[in-house]
């Protein structure tokens, strides 16, 4: 008798992806006392997610604590008991988020076999169906980053660096006098997170699932030429294409 493993537990929900004043999520009042940690860790989360819909909504700058609060349904107090201040509970959902993007990358990456063309695709296809299926959090990371500070824009330029990880297995690309393998790796995300940013900042994200084929052609070109990069464009089983189902939003949430 074998022994089924667990299945992997769901993803967590990316900053944003829930009304911080959802009746749902308040702490009951009882007979028990909620541990203080619990407390905590639950007004952290609605923090998160009242910040990423106000600072999408009314731009890093001009969202304020008050409104963040008042979004996630959390008072003043409690706020700056978790955060030294706006910048740093935004660098904390920043980093929240990242992280369960950046997990979902890696788990599309390593499950779709030992072809790293296929690996590649199925990981820009996990970004793309991520960002679209909680577009706050798509522009609070993607556009509203470059408004929070120069600790922001480092947080940035680190995970883009960290993206370099997805062509280790590429190969080592043209055999061209003067092209830096190095260089052209940072070109080629570069252009892929440009390509993004702006679809998200032209209020566009529920459509970045669009974009898979010619990001899939670019991001694979420059290591396999135009033929096999075209190859690598087809999807490789049938519902190898958009996703219909937002994985990092709750159902029946925007």
């Amino acid at each position: 008798m074998t022994t089924q493993s667990p299945p992997p537990p769901a993803p967590a929900p990316l900053p944003g992806a829930r009304h911080g004043r959802d009746p749902d999520r308040a702490i009951k009042r009882g007979p028990r006392r909620v541990p203080a940690e619990e407390v905590a860790a639950t007004q952290r989360d609605r923090l998160f997610d009242g910040l990423v819909r106000e600072v999408a909504t009314r731009g890093y700058d001009a969202a304020r604590v008050s409104d963040i609060c008042h979004a996630a349904g959390v008072t003043r107090p409690a706020f700056y008991a978790l955060f030294s201040g706006k910048q740093d509970a935004f660098l904390a959902a920043y980093r929240h988020g990242i992280s369960v993007v950046s997990q979902l990358m890696e788990g599309a990456y390593r499950d779709a076999g030992p072809h790293w063309p296929d690996a590649a695709r199925a990981a820009l296809r996990t970004l793309l169906d991520v960002l679209a299926s909680v577009p706050a959090f798509a522009r609070m990371a993607l556009v509203e980053v470059d408004a929070a500070g120069p600790d922001a824009r480092r947080e940035r330029d680190a995970l883009l660096h960290s993206f370099r990880r997805f062509f280790a297995d590429a190969g080592p690309g043209p055999a061209v006098t003067g092209v830096d393998r190095d260089v052209l790796v940072s070109t080629v995300v570069g252009g892929i997170h440009a390509t993004i940013r702006g679809r998200v900042a032209q209020g566009r994200a529920e459509e970045l699932p669009a974009l898979l084929p010619v990001l899939t052609y670019a991001a694979t070109a420059p290591f396999l030429g135009p033929d096999g990069a075209r190859r690598a464009t087809r999807p490789t089983r049938p519902d190898d294409g958009p996703s219909t189902t937002a994985p990092c939003a709750p159902t029946g949430q925007p």
